[in-house]
């Protein structure tokens, strides 16, 4: 084993009520990749930020070889050679793939910049991320695994010796993750050290060399990855037995839930109709494109569809806005929660109240103080959202909490239909089986629960019945006692046209 190229001694992180990280040490090695996890909250996101030198630590710190390093900001993080992949990647969408990944050091020929040698070094860099995207291209319309791509390329012009890759794969297909793994390896056997953070326990097994665990902000071991098991490292994170992660039980339908007819819209390439039950959980799963985001907007009212109808308990309901849904008891928790879901600027508090102020607002516009304190204070208990109070902004809290915030929204309101897209992304082990008991008390209330998920043991462990989506359409729906992870993935891959004689 190489030296450690990266060292963390003791790094402590305190905010006002919240010790972050207590006492957390351990290395990195160079030409090594060494996965980092915990539950949401554990203390990985603060230790990344002091990393990257957005945070500096309360107490110890970190090193770089045998030389001890106090980064001022990030910018001096970067001068030393260390560079974070965040999950929301940190690129200017209006400027060109060169002008990014040179951002802060454009080469200059008598004042001016030399776009000739811009150009020329941007497809440098981008060969060695197996890229060959034109460098004047604007980022903004590049997909998302190449802007991942252009970011890598970003850090290795700054020299960086230490890449930390955090929930890289989260909106990633199949096909571009394993990319990304030929890439990642390929840094790893240039001597890079690797940090690598998620919470998919195949990716890790499958990719890195060594694993820190953490818990409630403390350092519970570091091993070889041969020398653990996945349900070893499961119980370590979240410190207790998950044995039945997905919680499901049978439950008797209780009438008619949401149906929909011949919906079209965007994103749909035919129409779509199906029907759910009232306290059946009606999964989704397919490829990613294959529409089932765009038919949840559709059934929302967030975009607006071209024709269809949407029959609730049986009734016709007119949706044409979000606002029309929610009134009429149907409601979304959206794939992008950060962007979608919370208003990060706001409280806990706030954010619960969102939906429901406008029915316990006295005469309609005086906030009722009383009433929020009191059901903010039921939601979090309800929920066990991990926070130090009802006042924190919510973009302090891990996703997995702030998706409990999301759904006391939502169980604030009289729900009737809950449209959940992919509830778990990014979500720790321990959360991912809280959200999933949360789904089952949902539905044995006789709440319609509809869910998307690209996981393939999430919707087969959780769903009565389960529709595949394929290229806009609806592929097949089967009950859960024929579903398998075969006939699944064989129902939603691309059919390929046949061509003509």
């Amino acid at each position: 084993m190489s030296a450690p190229a990266l060292s963390f001694n003791g790094a402590t992180m305190e905010f006002p009520g919240v010790k972050a990280l207590t006492d957390v040490s351990f290395h990195v090695h160079a030409g090594s990749i060494h996965a980092l996890v915990g539950e949401n909250g554990a203390g990985k996101s603060t230790l990344l930020k002091i990393l990257s030198g957005a945070y500096r630590p309360t107490a110890g710190g970190l090193a770089l070889g045998d030389r001890a390093q106090g980064f001022r900001d990030t910018s001096a993080a970067l001068a030393a050679g260390v560079a974070v992949i965040y999950q929301e990647l940190h690129l200017v969408p209006e400027m060109s793939v060169a002008e990014n990944i040179f951002l802060g050091h454009l080469p200059r020929r008598a004042g001016l910049v030399d776009r000739r040698e811009l150009a020329a070094a941007a497809r440098r860099q981008l060969e060695l991320v197996g890229e060959s995207i034109d460098p004047a291209t604007k980022v903004r319309k590049l997909p998302l695994a190449q802007r991942q791509m252009v970011e890598i390329a970003k850090a290795l012009t700054r020299g960086a010796r230490i890449l930390a890759f955090d929930e890289p794969t989260s909106s990633l297909s199949d096909r571009e993750v394993r990319r990304l793994f030929t890439i990642i390896r390929d840094l790893k056997a240039r001597g890079c050290a690797i940090l690598y953070v998620s919470h998919r326990l195949e990716e890790i097994f499958a990719l890195c060399d060594r694993i820190t665990i953490l818990r409630d902000g403390r350092h519970v071991e570091t091993a070889a990855l041969g020398n653990l098991t996945r349900d070893e490292v499961v119980r370590r994170m979240v410190g207790r037995e998950l044995s039945h992660i997905h919680q499901y039980a049978p439950r008797p339908a209780v009438g008619a839930g949401l149906a929909i007819k011949n919906l079209t819209g965007p994103g749909l390439a035919a129409p779509v109709s199906f029907a759910a039950h009232a306290g059946e959980i009606f999964g989704f799963f397919g490829l990613v494109g294959a529409g089932r985001t765009e038919l949840l907007r559709l059934i929302y009212g967030a975009t607006e569809k071209t024709g269809g109808q949407v029959l609730l308990q049986g009734a016709r309901v007119d949706i044409a806005k979000p606002r029309d849904a929610i009134a009429a008891g149907i409601v979304l928790c959206p794939e992008d929660r950060k962007k979608e879901g919370i208003v990060a600027v706001r409280s806990v508090l706030e954010n619960i109240n969102l939906s429901a102020r406008r029915r316990t607002a006295r005469a309609g516009v005086f906030i009722n103080e009383s009433w929020e304190q009191a059901n903010a204070r039921q939601r979090i208990e309800q929920l066990r959202v991990r926070t130090p109070s009802a006042r924190q902004l919510i973009r302090h809290l891990s996703g997995g909490n702030q998706q409990k915030v999301i759904l006391g929204r939502w169980l604030s309101e009289t729900v009737k239909v809950i449209l959940l897209d992919e509830p778990t992304r990014g979500i720790d082990v321990g959360a991912k089986s809280e959200i999933y008991g949360i789904m089952q008390d949902l539905a044995r209330a006789g709440v319609c629960v509809i869910v998307v998920s690209s996981e393939l043991p999430e919707v087969l462990g959780t769903a009565d019945r389960i529709a595949v989506m394929r290229q806009g359409r609806i592929a097949a729906v089967l009950d859960r006692a024929d579903a398998t992870e075969e006939k699944l993935l064989r129902l939603a891959l691309p059919v390929e046209s046949t061509p003509a004689a």
